[in-house]
């Protein structure tokens, strides 16, 4: 995001790695991050699918790559994980905040 801010002018950029991912895979590696499995807490409904759905989306980051000289530093595993981790801290933290009273 510094990089982006930088430029002489508004532009936009795909931060990206290139690869594909499953929904399913995120969803295994989260919940297995905080051990839990996906399967007992993500269901799925076909009514809520959407009919255009695309069957393959790889963003592009070469944009940011030629004109921010930018490259992907952490992997998509390696995101989730920080990701989720960052996540159970802040929860971590919130439960052993002191409650806040409110007086009526």
């Amino acid at each position: 995001m510094h990089l982006m801010l930088q430029q002489p002018f508004p532009d936009d950029f795909v931060i990206a790695t290139g690869k594909t991912q499953s929904v399913k895979v995120l969803c295994e590696l989260a919940f297995g991050e905080a051990g839990l499995d996906y399967r007992d807490y993500v269901k799925l409904d076909q009514a809520v699918y959407r009919p255009a759905e695309v069957d393959l989306l790889i963003g592009d980051a070469s944009k940011a790559s030629s004109v921010l000289q930018w490259q992907p530093s952490v992997d998509f595993v390696g995101l989730i994980q920080e990701m989720v981790q960052a996540d159970m801290r802040a929860i971590a933290s919130l439960l052993k905040a002191e409650p806040v009273l409110h007086s009526s």
